[in-house]
C-alpha cells in the first residue's frame, strides 16, 4: 500500500514538474512570436520592408538568423542562460525584420487569417503531443528526413521556378511541421518529467529557451507554408 502511494506521489511530482517546465517553454515561445510580430508589423508600416527586400541586407539578415540558430543549438551547454536568452530574443527580432517582407506580397487580412489558422492547427497538434500515449520519437527521425528533403527541393526550385513543385513543397511542409509540433511537445514534456526542474535555475532557463526555439520554428514555418495557400496576394 505504501509502495503504491509513493509511486503515485512520484508520478504526480513528475507531472507537476513537466507542467511547470512546459509553461516556461510556451511563455518564451509566446514572447518570441510577439516580438517577431511587432517588429514585422512596424517594419512594414514604416516602409523599411521595401528597402530590405531584394537588397544585400536581406541576405545578411537570413545568414545572421541561420548562424544564431546553429550557434545556439551547438553551444547552449557551454553558454550562460542569459546569453541563450539574448540569442533567442535577438533571433526573434531579426526574424521580424525578414518576415516584414510578407506584407509586401500578401494582404494584412489574409496574413491575420492565416495566423489564426496556424494557431489552431499548432494548438491541436500540441495537445495531441501532450496527451497521446504513442511514442513519437521514431516519427521525429522520419520528419527530420522530410525536412531535409524540403530544404533541398526549395533550393532546387529557386532555379527551376516551378509552381507545381512549389505547391508540393508547401503541402509537404504543412504535414511535416504539424507532425514536428506534436513530436517536439512530447519531447519537451518528457524532458520535464525526467527531472530538468531539479537541475538548477540555469539549466532550466536554457532548457526552456531551447524548447521555445523548437516550437517557435515549428509555428513560424507552418505559418509560412499555410500562407502560400491562404494568403491573398496584394497584386
Amino acid at each position: 500500500m505504501y509502495g503504491n502511494t509513493n509511486q503515485i506521489t512520484l508520478t504526480q511530482a513528475r507531472q507537476e514538474a513537466s507542467t511547470i517546465f512546459l509553461a516556461k517553454v510556451f511563455n518564451w515561445m509566446a514572447i518570441g512570436l510577439g516580438l517577431t510580430g511587432i517588429v514585422a508589423f512596424f517594419t512594414a508600416s514604416s516602409g523599411l520592408a521595401i528597402q530590405i527586400v531584394g537588397s544585400p541586407l536581406f541576405i545578411i539578415l537570413i545568414l545572421a538568423e541561420l548562424g544564431m540558430v546553429f550557434y545556439l543549438s551547438a553551444r547552449v551547454d557551454k553558454m550562460q542562460a542569459s546569453t541563450a536568452t539574448g540569442l533567442f530574443v535577438g533571433y526573434a527580432i531579426i526574424n521580424g525584420l525578414t518576415l516584414s517582407t510578407i506584407f509586401l506580397a500578401y494582404t494584412r487580412s489574409s496574413i491575420a487569417g492565416t495566423f489564426f489558422i496556424t494557431a489552431g492547427m499548432f494548438g491541436a497538434m500540441a495537445v495531441y503531443g501532450l496527451v497521446t500515449k504513442r511514442d513519437l520519437s521514431g516519427l521525429g527521425s522520419f520528419l527530420f528526413m522530410g525536412l531535409i528533403g524540403i530544404i533541398i527541393a526549395s533550393l532546387v526550385n529557386m532555379f527551376m521556378h516551378s509552381s507545381a513543385m512549389s505547391w508540393v513543397i508547401s503541402m509537404a511542409g504543412v504535414l511535416i511541421f504539424t507532425g514536428l509540433t506534436a513530436y517536439d511537445v512530447q519531447r519537451i514534456k518528457t524532458i520535464g518529467e525526467e527531472g530538468i526542474m531539479t537541475q538548477g535555475e540555469e539549466m532550466v532557463r536554457k532548457g526552456s529557451i531551447m524548447g521555445a526555439l523548437a516550437l517557435y520554428l515549428d509555428f513560424i514555418n507552418l505559418f509560412l507554408m499555410l500562407l502560400r495557400f491562404f494568403g491573398g496576394s496584394r497584386n
